[in-house]
């Protein structure tokens, strides 16, 4: 396996860290959490945002050393 990681799997993995960003803030924001199991969840949240948030950094590294890639604010915004 490559140690480098690629421009196209770093997107995917903001995407999809975005996506279950999302999905957790919405499950966290309804009535279906037990209340036992909120404290869990809530933990689930900060460390998915976590990860999400060290992809986003690479990220901006990469862009400020490739100029053909998307802007980070382009990329969560595109329909892709």
């Amino acid at each position: 396996m490559s140690e480098t990681i690629s421009n196209n799997a770093i997107i995917y993995a903001i995407l999809a860290l975005n996506s279950e960003v999302d999905l957790q803030q919405e499950y966290l924001e309804s009535d279906d959490v037990p209340d036992d199991e909120r404290d869990n969840e809530q933990d689930i949240l900060a460390d998915l945002e976590q990860a999400f948030m060290e992809f986003v950094d690479i990220y901006k590294k990469r862009c400020k050393a490739d100029k053909q890639l998307p802007d980070i604010d382009e990329l969560l915004n595109s329909q892709i």
